[in-house]
């Protein structure tokens, strides 16, 4: 079996000029995730579960493990000689690590340290997103916003982990979607999944049926038509929704499948982040065949214009996504 470290550094060899910081930044996600993971199988044991008692710059409650989580990240990568800076669904500003090693990194992370927060106290799945960029700005100089808001497209790498019944490691590079495993009694990640493939189909349908009427008619008649058949009912198609982005997701990219988080009247942009949500997600499933759009354009086009942007999110199996 080959780990995660040895992966990384025998993909250098594919590329004469590297500097092998892209690898050393995989590797530094890849030991906060199995920090984390150490944590959340405590949950239930410490004093780490429930509400932290604030509210995040989503305007969202934050969870005890958001909060360690995050702190997690910050911790491991201002620590890593290959990060000039991070963005964080935590944060309301960008985090640039200024110093003379973190200054002479030539990337920058995106990361929504803990996808799926509701989960939690009820022991159900929940993930970590990333994203990571080359930045603009000179090697040897503090890192700028302007390294951070770049289209998606211009992604180097993106990936996450998902801590479920097994902890699992998933990137994604222009290369391939490679899939890790993490062995609780080695400490360390193993490739299981060497060449990830979406299936151009499937029957998981992930969708919250709560918002179906506060949808625009477009997008219902698109779900009502998926679900519709001569007899009625499409007896093909499994609904499901878990709350956590990442599992769903990471099922949809197992068996093939559509993933649906569209505007709705209250909040016509969504409720899911264009940076550190969206757009690694998107990478990693178009490397893999899929597909992903806002419903009219794609995913990896949108400029952002803001670290926090929200936009739809249609994602999944070519052949069952919305036109």
């Amino acid at each position: 079996m080959i780990t995660l470290d040895e992966f990384t550094i025998q993909q250098l060899r594919l590329y004469p000029h590297a500097t092998g910081e892209l690898s050393g930044l995989l590797r530094a996600v890849g030991l906060a995730g199995k920090l984390i993971n150490a944590k959340v199988r405590k949950a239930g044991l410490i004093d780490i579960l429930g509400r932290q008692g604030s509210i995040n710059v989503q305007g969202e409650s934050v969870q005890k493990l958001d909060v360690i989580a995050n702190e997690i990240f910050m911790k491991v990568l201002r620590s890593s000689i290959n990060c000039a800076g991070m963005v964080s669904e935590e944060n309301e500003d960008v985090l640039i690590f200024d110093d003379q090693l973190s200054n002479a990194s030539k990337y920058v992370i995106l990361i929504d340290p803990l996808d799926g927060s509701g989960n939690i106290s009820v022991n159900m799945d929940i993930g970590t997103v990333f994203s990571i960029v080359k930045r603009i700005t000179a090697k040897g100089t503090c890192s700028q916003t302007k390294d951070f808001l770049q289209d998606g497209k211009k992604q180097i790498a993106a990936g996450y982990i998902i801590y479920g019944s097994s902890t699992m490691l998933v990137y994604a590079t222009r290369r391939g979607v490679y899939g890790f495993t993490l062995d609780v009694e080695t400490g360390e990640f193993y490739m299981s999944h060497p060449s990830i493939k979406i299936p151009d189909t499937g029957k998981n349908f992930c969708f919250d049926y709560r918002y179906y009427y506060a949808i625009d008619d477009r997008v219902k008649k698109f779900v009502d038509d998926a679900f519709k058949t001569r007899k009625g009912t499409n007896a093909d198609l499994s609904l499901r929704y878990s709350g956590c982005m990442v599992a769903d997701i990471h099922r949809n990219l197992m068996e093939g499948g559509i993933f649906l988080y569209p505007g709705r009247k209250d909040k016509p942009d969504g409720k899911l982040r264009l940076m550190y949500e969206c757009n690694p997600m998107a990478f990693i499933t178009e490397v893999a065949g899929g597909a992903a759009t806002d419903g009219h354009n794609r995913i990896l086009d949108i400029h952002p214009k803001d670290f926090h942007q929200r936009t739809p999110l249609f994602i999944g199996s070519k052949s069952m996504m919305i036109q």
